[in-house]
């Protein structure tokens, strides 16, 4: 795809969403359940779509929410429900209309003291908090956010009492029971007004920003930090987190500032991504612009998208890291630093993350778990603790505590940012560093992804893609070893194709969130290399789109 040439640049106003004409279209435009793009739909992480184009709006979340109490009905799950927003402006919105079906459903909701944003790892923290030793009256939650995506954007998730993100078992189930709701124009859904919800007995507060913050030093060494000195810099970049930082830095009396508390909807204050648009994606180096600029400021800096479930490192010696090279610089650091964690634990990761990861768990003899794209396939062996270190080519990334413990089941882009400050401490390498040590290890693998526009047709064709396609025995001169279509960790359906040979390969999937596919791949080879299987790689996604 062709960069923008304002990509890095301040956004202009012309390119800014009108927040007013947003939240009106939010209560006044009427989805069209007949119309594939406005029915509910539940991608890798929950609803997404803007009120513009009708893909979410009030109707889809008094619809989703009612499912949401039935499944819980269903399931005989009683206890209290979690309920946090991110800064993106339909979220406020969103909640309101959740709390009117929640509150008319008698369900205990915790909402955040002060209405404080919410972070996504923090619901899933309290989910877990609170169900610890719990075999009934287990608590669940809802997140509203639609993560880094543009500010027109909203999105709507579910946390079931694992405190991850929902399976596709649950999903399932609530988005056929939310259609049902749409298409029968609304009958069977409980509604009371907000002013009602919000005295009703079953609203309640909770600090979620005290418990989170308090816990963090049983996940990260935090003493190490602060008895270091190390000077840190922390871009929110205007989301869930921004308030969370400064307790952070009060309570474990850190050297940390942070250069951005701006809450703005429009996110006027980014720069703009690789399309020319807003998107809060702190493992985009255009995004990323302004901490980068900061780069010799600090000791290490970090950034976190809007909900802060992924995270961005910004180092002295490198710049802005790739996801894959932190990712594995922190499986390199975390399982030779947390001597607490089981023997046999082993290193999580998805089909679309660097092969690096794999080499770096071999040498420390730990089993590699691979899944597909969707952390909701870690969530099991992060409770059970035989998954230490759990992470995705995307910027996310969760681990256990300190003490081999669950932390989080959902994405956490605090903890990630909070562990380059204590590995560049006790190795006095920032994580650049540490990442070109293992490059002289193990090779320097070239890596790219690639983003294009696509219809749900499109993204039908490419989810269902076939080893047939591929009519070659070979890719960029090398013999071709496997063509996935499951993952090898567990079997699951990786909704698309990945090619594997000696020294590469590539994956095509449509992606569960955007109107996009992506086209992700690897060498050991080289850039060179790496071109001639991307070029491959297109031609075999080209021809399935032919069809």
């Amino acid at each position: 795809m062709p960069i923008n040439p304002l990509a890095g640049k301040p956004a202009s106003p012309d390119v800014l969403v009108d927040v007013s004409k947003l939240v009106t279209a939010y209560f006044t435009e009427m989805p069209d359940p007949r119309v594939p793009s406005e029915r509910v739909s539940f991608g890798t992480s929950g609803h997404r779509g803007s009120s513009f184009s009708r893909s979410f709006n009030e109707e889809h979340i008094l619809c989703i929410t009612q499912a949401i109490c039935l499944y819980r009905k269903s399931q005989k799950i009683d206890g209290p429900l979690y309920l946090g927003i991110d800064t993106h402006a339909l979220s406020v919105p969103a909640m309101v209309t959740a709390l009117e079906v929640l509150s008319a459903n008698d369900i205990d909701v915790y909402l955040a003291y002060n209405d404080e944003f919410t972070p996504t790892p923090v619901i899933s923290h309290a989910i877990l908090t609170y169900n610890a030793n719990r075999k009934t009256g287990l608590a669940d939650g809802i997140v509203i956010t639609p993560s880094h995506n543009p500010p027109h954007d909203g999105g709507f998730k579910y946390n079931p009492p694992n405190g991850g993100p929902a399976d596709t078992a649950i999903t399932s189930w609530i988005e056929n029971k939310a259609n049902g709701f749409l298409e029968d124009c609304l009958q069977g859904i409980k509604r009371i007004s907000y002013a009602r919800a919000l005295k009703s007995p079953t609203t309640h507060r909770h600090d979620f920003l005290g418990s989170y913050v308090g816990d963090l030093g049983n996940v990260v060494d935090m003493e190490m930090i602060r008895s270091s000195k190390i000077r840190m810099g922390v871009d929110p970049l205007g989301g869930a987190g921004v308030h969370y930082w400064n307790r952070i830095a009060e309570q474990y009396n850190l050297d940390l500032t942070c250069v951005n508390q701006t809450v703005d909807p429009t996110f006027r204050f980014m720069t703009l991504d690789w399309d020319g648009q807003i998107r809060m994606d702190p493992s985009s180096p255009y995004a990323m612009e302004s901490l980068v600029a900061m780069k010799d400021r600090f000791d290490i800096a970090f950034a976190a998208d809007t909900d802060h479930d992924r995270h961005g490192i910004v180092t002295k010696s490198s710049g802005l890291m790739a996801p894959n090279h932190y990712l594995s610089v922190m499986v390199s650091y975390l399982f030779t630093h947390r001597p607490k964690w089981a023997a046999k634990a082993r290193v999580g990761k998805t089909l679309v993350s660097s092969k690096m990861i794999d080499a770096v768990a071999k040498d420390l003899g730990r089993d590699l778990y691979e899944v597909p794209v969707g952390f909701k396939y870690f969530v099991d062996g992060l409770i059970d603790g035989s998954l230490g270190f759990t992470g995705e080519e995307s910027a996310g990334a969760s681990f256990l505590r300190i003490d081999g413990g669950v932390w989080s089941t959902d994405k956490d882009g605090i903890i990630p940012g909070l562990l380059s400050a204590e590995m560049t401490a006790r190795t006095q390498m920032d994580p650049g560093e540490s990442y070109r040590h293992l490059c002289e290890r193990f090779g320097n693998p070239a890596y790219r992804r690639i983003d294009a526009p696509a219809t749900d047709w499109q993204k039908s064709l490419l989810k269902n893609l076939t080893p047939e396609k591929v009519r070659s025995g070979e890719l960029a001169g090398e013999k071709i070893l496997e063509c996935l279509t499951k993952a090898p960790g567990n079997n699951q359906s990786i909704g698309g194709l990945k090619v594997v040979t000696k020294s590469g390969w590539f994956a095509a999937r449509p992606s569960g969130t955007e109107s996009i596919y992506k086209i992700y791949a690897e060498s050991f080879g080289g850039e060179e290399h790496l071109g001639r299987i991307l070029s491959e790689a297109q031609e075999v996604v080209n021809k399935a789109l032919s069809q």
